[in-house]
């Protein structure tokens, strides 16, 4: 009896092997964004970042909603000098104190610059208590402070009609962040409905409903919108204020939403009509009667039968039992409400 030698090829397992997925091959042109992300370098804060001001380009992914990047793409950035520092440093995000430290400024000085519109943040998140972070690119505010006509901004006292619209509570930070955002949205889309669907994501849903008054385009167009940056559950708080922070206030800039929107769902109307149920449906649906509508209820549970013997000697002694106990509790109601006088002379002492 011969024996059987059974060899084990022992085969070396690299961190990129262990992602999330699928392992992809080596000659496949296209890599998920979380791989191409640890290929890179890059956090993928860093890397979502990268994306949404251009640095790197991707492309719709086979399943809807989902991006993937190009082999060549990322041989490209590879061959860049000094990467991945110099795309690290492109996308390099500070928040009120580093970015008043850039500026060589006090963060109340920062903090109403960024109010008023003149530095634009590039992203938010939610700290532990609820409050937004805004971020702002550390490149933009070199160049911000290196301007020489803005030298008056970071020294001295504020202009007056600054101080003015400070007092009256202006804070363009949220507007110029959905500027910027509602930009990468329309970059990122190809196709009509997702440009449509993007600019509605900026705008509450009774503004799209009073443009867009055909339930079924409505429908098709809801499909497209975006939700807010984070991933977060849409039924926490955290979501609620970023989806706050998503959606316009100022009436001009409503005003511009609505204008974009009704031109890009008569463009998309132009390419692909909405889908509709087939004539047929609707034929059958408007001749069935509202009464086989209606939906059929179900019938209440039927209770247990009573056994309808009685004939037995247990039957027979518990209603023996009843019926005195009804008698006694007669009587006993009856002396109550009607007490005998203690000057009867039928009265047993």
């Amino acid at each position: 009896m011969s024996r059987q030698t059974t060899t084990t090829t022992q085969r070396t397992v690299t961190a990129l092997d262990t992602g999330v997925g699928p392992v992809v091959a080596k000659d496949d042109p296209w890599v998920t964004t979380g791989r191409a992300a640890r290929e890179m370098g890059l956090r993928r804060t860093e890397f979502d970042l990268a994306v949404r001001l251009g640095r790197i380009r991707t492309q719709a992914g086979r399943v809807p909603g989902e991006r993937r990047v190009a082999r060549a793409e990322i041989e490209r950035l590879r061959a860049g000098p000094d990467f991945p520092e110099a795309l690290r440093r492109s996308v390099h995000a500070v928040g009120t104190a580093e970015g008043a430290d850039l500026l060589g400024v006090a963060k109340a000085r920062f903090t109403r610059l960024a109010r008023l519109g003149l530095l634009v943040p590039v992203a938010f998140h939610l700290n532990r208590y609820r409050a937004v972070v805004w971020l702002y690119l550390a490149d933009e505010l070199r160049l911000f402070g290196d301007d020489e006509k803005h030298a008056a901004l970071l020294t001295g006292r504020m202009p007056e009609g600054l101080r003015g619209l400070l007092d009256s509570g202006t804070d363009l930070r949220p507007r110029n962040w959905r500027s910027r955002h509602l930009g990468f949205l329309l970059r990122e889309a190809e196709d009509p409905w997702a440009r449509a669907g993007a600019v509605a994501s900026f705008l509450d849903p009774l503004h799209v409903a009073q443009l867009v008054r055909d339930p079924y385009d409505r429908s098709h167009l809801n499909g497209f919108r975006r939700r807010p940056p984070g991933g977060a559950n849409p039924d926490s708080p955290g979501a609620r204020l970023a989806a706050d922070l998503m959606t316009a206030r100022d009436d001009d800039e409503i005003a511009w939403l609505r204008a974009d929107l009704a031109r890009l769902v008569d463009e998309a109307r132009a390419h692909r009509p909405a889908p509709r149920p087939s004539a047929s449906c609707r034929t059958a649906s408007a001749s069935e009667p509202l009464a086989s509508r209606r939906p059929v209820l179900a019938p209440p549970p039927a209770r247990p039968a009573v056994s309808a013997r009685r004939d037995t000697p247990a039957a027979a002694e518990r209603a023996r039992r009843r019926g005195l106990l009804a008698r006694w509790r007669h009587r006993t109601a009856r002396a109550a409400t009607c007490p005998r006088r203690r000057d009867d002379p039928n009265e047993r002492p």
